[in-house]
């Protein structure tokens, strides 16, 4: 069965960033993944972790899925991507995106405002930039004028944009250059897929040999009841956030993303778990046996995902390292 482009995700559970550092080469020298994309929450930064995988490692395409545009200034952004990109030697991407409500307006103190215009203008900065020439912009919410990267990369580093919706999918298609998408069904995949076709086509390019990266939340289990349980205990608020509310009444959750919400708004945790539905977290998560969990992958993969990224949902460290090791392409073929 075909797999596609197989990465791994860190930071992972159980893990420090030394950890997760050691477990990156691993996933390189041992496991023969392709990539490996960094998530940004609470816990290590995406650039400091992927400056010391660049070191650690010299195959394995390292990106970030995703940064947010609000935290950092075009202009950090654009010089963090350039030391990486020279770091590397082309081997990574910069992966950007708007973020949710709870990191940017309650954990950093920014509003979460006009997300479009952030990430496009964002976008404009750091590619001017990147070019090696003196950046000169100014837009609605960003602007940079006489900024030249003293670390400008031989090859810009390609910028890969994360969405949801319409609007963020057809941003993506029209100023990135590859698209990030996570936490949806597979019969999601044709209305994502077209939105950011559209965007591409209003570019003037056609986007479909673009890569589309996805991470996914797999637990290789006998016990699909209790991987259920984490699955709840561990995204009920992220289906609670706004933008992720929208995204799944728009990806055929209506009822389930509506209960979620207002369980989540009178302060009921337990209510709002309970309100994701088996058949909700069945269709968004990978949860089985190891053959199951790599037929439900390759499923995705048929329907246009070209990068699969494995990200554990584990109780402990040792599950961790089995999810990884069920998926790893040196261990089992490319195609099996």
């Amino acid at each position: 069965m075909d797999l596609g482009q197989l990465a791994i995700t860190l930071p992972a559970p159980f893990l420090t960033a030394r950890e997760s550092l050691a477990l990156a080469v691993k996933a390189e020298t041992e496991w023969g993944y392709d990539a490996i994309w960094l998530a940004e929450t609470s816990g290590p930064d995406s650039f400091t972790l992927a400056g010391a995988i660049a070191a650690a490692t010299s195959r394995v395409t390292i990106g970030t899925a995703i940064v947010p545009v609000y935290n950092r200034s075009p202009a950090v952004l654009a010089m963090s991507a350039g030391s990486l990109g020279e770091l590397t030697q082309g081997r990574f991407v910069l992966g950007l995106g708007s973020s949710s409500h709870t990191i940017i307006e309650k954990w950093n103190g920014i509003p979460f405002e006009r997300p479009l215009a952030h990430v496009r203008e964002a976008v404009e900065i750091v590619r001017q930039a990147m070019e090696g020439g003196r950046t000169n912009f100014s837009g609605e919410v960003f602007s940079s004028a006489g900024l030249r990267l003293g670390c400008a990369p031989a090859q810009p580093v390609p910028i890969y944009l994360a969405a949801l919706r319409e609007r963020m999918l057809e941003l993506a298609g029209e100023v990135g250059q590859g698209l990030i998408v996570n936490f949806f069904p597979v019969t999601a995949m044709p209305q994502i897929l077209a939105a950011y076709q559209r965007g591409a086509a209003r570019a003037g390019r056609d986007a479909t040999r673009d890569e589309v990266v996805a991470r996914f939340q797999v637990a290789v289990t006998d016990d699909v009841k209790a991987a259920r349980g984490l699955v709840r205990a561990a995204f009920a608020g992220y289906v609670a956030q706004p933008v992720y509310n929208a995204y799944f009444k728009w990806c055929g959750f209506e009822e389930e993303a509506a209960a979620v919400a207002d369980a989540f708004a009178r302060g009921d945790r337990g209510a709002s778990a309970a309100a994701m539905s088996d058949d909700l977290i069945d269709r968004v998560a990978i949860l089985g046996s190891a053959e199951s969990c790599r037929e439900q992958i390759a499923g995705f993969v048929a329907a246009g995902v070209t990068t699969p990224v494995i990200s554990p949902l584990a109780a402990g460290r040792a599950d961790v390292e089995a999810v990884f090791e069920a998926f790893a392409p040196a261990l089992r073929g490319r195609a099996a």
